[in-house]
């Protein structure tokens, strides 16, 4: 990649470290006879969905409706909506449930019953459980909710219940292996128990989960069926921080522009803000960081700074925090990578990518193309 092709913040993604954490859980979802469906939100990228075929995946999970649409358009055909059923689009739902296999995540009795009169394809049926994340779905010991649910879904013919799906969640807020061990022993209890009730119902039912630390960090996913991480394909430093994956994994940095230095404060000027990396921020070194600091080398970056990260966002600018020595190398003009604290958010935001080759890969909201820069 010519680093001077670069004029504004852009994503840039390698895809050398990118197909490697697909690999390595694409491994490791085969050596435990799981299904893998990986959670496509992170990337929402044609290409990079490619990147996923090459491993031999068929099944995938998306967020919306509308990144259905996008990833059906591109032939996927086993998709799963994991996120709660939008009555308002319960006619685009229908539609795409005839072009592909399409799974919808449900909260209620009342949600499969307004569903049901809107069908004329069918629909696989998740009912999402929360199991202590508390985002949403229903309680794991709520059965008065999920009874009837069940109940209802027996014998339907244009709704086929597949089973349980959960977001682990909070484990994004805990800070080891054994922690996030915890959360996985606690939820697979409570999931058990509820595969236990329906089993005579539904002995085929199944277990779905989700979330980038349970499933990079526990060695043996005992319990249950398939695995819809997301956030790995990328990586970022708060799955760093948390101890998902090592630093050389993380896959994308955002390329800045320095445009101002302020040496009577140690702060350096950056052409990247809230608006591209997002405002979410982590503990480091007791301070608030929006992102770390890494220089080229070769055709991606080095390894990230120890001493300077961004301190503070605005909506274009970024600050650096930055010691005598950097101080002295970077000036106006100059080009520095910022690894991102939440890739999925960043991405999202800066909607398309240069490859570490010089190449583009699309993005879903396709803001960003050769025109762009």
């Amino acid at each position: 990649m010519n680093p001077e092709l670069i004029k504004r913040p852009t994503l840039v993604l390698d895809e050398a470290k990118c197909r490697r954490n697909i690999r390595q859980m694409v491994q490791k979802a085969i050596s435990q006879d799981l299904i893998f469906r990986p959670h496509f939100k992170t990337h929402q990228s044609h290409l990079v969905g490619s990147w996923f075929r090459d491993e031999g995946i068929q099944r995938i999970a998306v967020s919306s409706l509308a990144m259905a649409s996008y990833f059906v358009s591109d032939g996927w055909k086993n998709i799963t909506i994991a996120f709660p059923f939008n009555y308002r689009e319960a006619d685009l739902l229908d539609s795409l449930a005839g072009k592909a296999k399409i799974h919808q995540t449900i909260l209620s009795l009342e949600a499969v019953k307004y569903l049901e009169k809107k069908l004329s394809n069918p629909v696989h049926i998740w009912v999402k459980i929360d199991t202590g994340a508390r985002r949403t779905g229903i309680s794991w010991d709520h059965h008065e909710q999920t009874d009837p649910i069940i109940d209802f879904l027996r014998n339907k013919e244009n709704m086929q219940f597949c089973g349980f799906l959960v977001h682990a969640g909070h484990t994004y807020n805990v800070r080891s292996k054994e922690e996030v061990f915890s959360i996985y022993q606690d939820s697979l209890q409570k999931l058990n128990f509820l595969r236990d009730r329906y089993r005579a119902v539904f002995p085929d039912l199944t277990i779905s989960w989700g979330d980038t630390p349970s499933c990079s960090m526990i060695d043996k996913l005992d319990g249950i069926d398939e695995i819809r991480p997301g956030n790995f394909v990328f990586y970022d430093l708060m799955q760093e921080e948390i101890g998902s994956c090592t630093h050389d994994q993380i896959a994308v940095a955002l390329a800045c522009p320095v445009v101002a230095k302020h040496p009577e404060r140690n702060a350096i000027i950056l052409y990247g803000g809230g608006v591209h990396l997002s405002k979410e921020s982590i503990n480091f070194k007791g301070k608030q960081m929006f992102g770390r600091i890494a220089l080229s080398e070769g055709n991606s970056w080095g390894p990230a700074l120890e001493d300077a990260f961004i301190v503070s966002l605005s909506q274009e600018h970024g600050i650096i925090q930055a010691n005598h020595g950097l101080m002295e190398r970077l000036n106006p003009g100059d080009l520095v990578y910022v690894l991102p604290v939440h890739s999925c958010m960043t991405a999202d935001l800066m909607q398309g990518y240069m490859l570490t080759d010089g190449q583009f890969a699309d993005h879903m909201s396709g803001k960003m193309n050769k025109s762009w820069l």
